[in-house]
């Protein structure tokens, strides 16, 4: 697959929309499939049972879900890498069919 103009412009465009995006995005809640999966992948315990009491009421805990807080200069440095990508389309030379 070879990426023509219309591919860098849409991969620049989308770029920097996911970067207004995390820009206007304080935290995010995951879902309880997604808290299971970073669990496992970290190796940390969903819930804390170094108590008898945390063993005991285990079976009654809410479901678990992570809070994540993405750094305020990832959306910026999304934008600014997909208006590069953005521009650079523009000095791209068309592709001719034929």
């Amino acid at each position: 697959m070879s990426f023509y103009r219309n591919r860098y412009f849409l991969s620049g465009m989308l770029l920097i929309l996911l970067g207004l995006q995390f820009r206007r995005v304080e935290s995010f809640v995951l879902n309880e499939r997604s808290t299971r999966f970073v669990a496992k992948m970290t190796n940390t315990p969903l819930v804390d049972n170094s108590t008898t009491l945390g063993s005991i009421f285990e079976p009654v805990t809410p479901v678990p879900r992570k809070r994540v807080t993405p750094p305020r200069w990832l959306g910026l440095s999304m934008i600014a890498f997909g208006c590069v990508i953005t521009f650079h389309s523009f000095v791209i030379p068309r592709h001719r069919e034929g």
